[in-house]
């Protein structure tokens, strides 16, 4: 029997050292925890939390045709980024209008830097490279092994970071980009995250990911820093109802279908899925990602049906589910029909054989307070 060796980020070592426990995720050995979910989560919702997203692709387009070669791949607007070092939420979406992968683009001094979800690195770039070859005067480089990714968040990240890197990172407006120093170290970074709170998403050099990682937790300590692992990220990208993809994204489903419809822009030039997502918006959607608050102790989760009130058939599947940690209640997010996804609508989700009511919300389940 074959055993698959799990990836590593550079921090692999001090995140074992540190008594995280670490699982498979996508293939890479990371952390699911250190303290517990809980302590981590609560961190980010009240003070700061530190991440380890080192396991995050990063792809470097650059060259004349930079710009267009983007446009035709992603399903967002280019154009909304007027100034460089700016950023943008969007998706690749495949000629039947599903969702390839999301991401990030940030428009910098002189090129784009697409940053894409870990498991999806290898098919994400055999994508891109395949209509990169229709491209001319582009140079597209995969310096996914090169990057550290660190992501600090929460309603302290700012002001941690304004003492490690001073105000221009401090004061750098949301989904911006800059750059800097930390004790030394040369990072750049994003006023972006995956967590509903403010924060930053720091890169730096793979080399020098440790030594950047104690100095932020070090630094941290004075603002109630918590090293976070997967599982707090997780409860608090649901608590934000944020996508994660092989969950409410996958190559069947729509950014249309999926809420996403502010990260898509449907008057721009052709660019592929494009009129898929035209007709499914003149003819309306099959499917809608709904957000349930369910009663109750039991939780709802991934693959649990979702059951209609008044006959108590299965109508949908849950996609993302747990306990909202800062909101007190389970909470969960999946698919139904559009006539069951109103807000206030009462449906049921079968908990274990159990048909557990629960009600429509609007998203998210958390927001911030600013």
């Amino acid at each position: 029997m074959l055993t698959q060796t799990l990836k590593e980020t550079p921090l692999a070592d001090l995140h074992g050292q540190s008594g995280a426990r670490m699982v498979d995720f996508a293939g890479w050995n990371m952390p699911v925890q250190y303290r517990s979910i809980i302590k981590e989560h609560l961190a980010v919702r009240h003070a700061v939390g530190l991440f380890d997203v080192s396991h995050m692709g990063e792809f470097i387009v650059k060259g004349k045709n930079a710009k267009s070669f983007i446009q035709y791949l992603i399903a967002n607007d280019l154009d909304k980024l007027e100034k460089e070092n700016t950023a943008l939420y969007t998706q690749f979406v495949n000629p039947d209008g599903g969702t390839v992968d999301d991401l990030i683009v940030y428009r910098r001094e002189n090129d784009y830097l697409l940053v894409v979800n870990a498991g999806n690195i290898d098919k994400d770039w055999q994508w891109v490279s395949k209509y990169a070859a229709t491209f001319s005067d582009i140079e597209l480089t995969n310096e996914s092994d090169k990057f550290a990714l660190l992501a600090l968040q929460g309603p302290k990240a700012a002001a941690l970071m304004k003492e490690l890197a001073g105000d221009q990172a401090a004061n750098l407006p949301t989904f911006h980009y800059g750059y800097g120093t930390i004790g030394g170290i040369e990072i750049s970074f994003g006023r972006t995250g995956y967590t509903g709170e403010d924060g930053f998403e720091i890169f730096a050099d793979a080399k020098q990911a440790a030594d950047l990682w104690q100095k932020i937790i070090k630094a941290g300590q004075a603002y109630g820093i918590e090293p976070c692992g997967l599982g707090a990220r997780d409860t608090l990208r649901l608590e934000a109802c944020l996508p994660l993809y092989g969950h409410e994204l996958d190559d069947e489903t729509s950014p249309l279908e999926a809420g996403l419809s502010f990260s898509v822009s449907l008057d721009k030039t052709d660019y592929i899925g494009k009129d898929k997502l035209l007709a499914q918006k003149k003819n309306g959607l099959k499917k809608k990602l709904i957000c349930l608050v369910s009663e109750g102790k039991a939780l709802p989760r991934q693959g649990y049906a979702i059951k209609s009130k008044e006959d108590g058939n299965a109508i949908g599947v849950i996609t993302s589910g747990s306990q909202g940690i800062a909101v007190g209640y389970p909470i969960a997010m999946g698919y139904v029909p559009v006539e069951y996804a109103k807000i206030g609508q009462q449906l049921y989700v079968d908990i274990r054989g159990n048909a557990v009511p629960s009600k429509v919300v609007a998203r998210p389940f958390y927001k911030a307070k600013k």
